[in-house]
């Protein structure tokens, strides 16, 4: 009976619990948030995050907006704009996605989640990798500047 119970308050402890994080813009929460992708993963969390977007990059037509200079810094996070997004965008804004945002504050809905991103040498792929926390935007409703 007591195995019963213990099982049923795990199961039901389990129900209630959600991925969902809404955080600020501090290094706090985005430590965090990184945390968290590192716990779920391969999961990722849901939510709206608040990004200080810092420096961006370009390749093979995404944009990737980072909220530290450098890319590779642990306590950055990156937002991924796809391809089909950058000419709506652009025509919306009048400006490209990866010189607009820099130095500005923005809100991102999606799914934050781990990758493992590998590291090549002479156009070859190596052992050698690190991870990043990605936020994948596919739709111009899912980011929006806040300052």
């Amino acid at each position: 009976m007591k195995y019963l119970i213990l099982i049923s308050i795990l199961v039901l402890s389990g129900c209630s619990s959600t991925s969902k994080v809404t955080s600020n813009t501090d290094i706090a929460s985005i430590m965090n948030l990184i945390a968290l992708t590192e716990h779920k993963a391969p999961d990722g969390i849901k939510g709206t995050f608040q990004l200080p977007i810092k420096a961006s990059g370009n390749q093979r037509g995404i944009i990737y907006l980072n909220t530290e200079t450098d890319y590779r810094d642990r306590r950055n996070v990156t937002v991924a704009i796809h391809p089909k997004l950058i000419d709506a965008f652009t025509k919306k804004y009048g400006e490209s996605p990866d010189s607009y945002f820099i130095n500005k504050t923005i809100e991102v809905t999606g799914e934050a989640k781990r990758m493992k991103i590998s590291i090549f040498s002479n156009g070859k792929i190596t052992k050698k990798y690190y991870f990043q926390t990605h936020v994948r935007v596919a739709s111009l409703n899912q980011i929006k500047v806040l300052s």
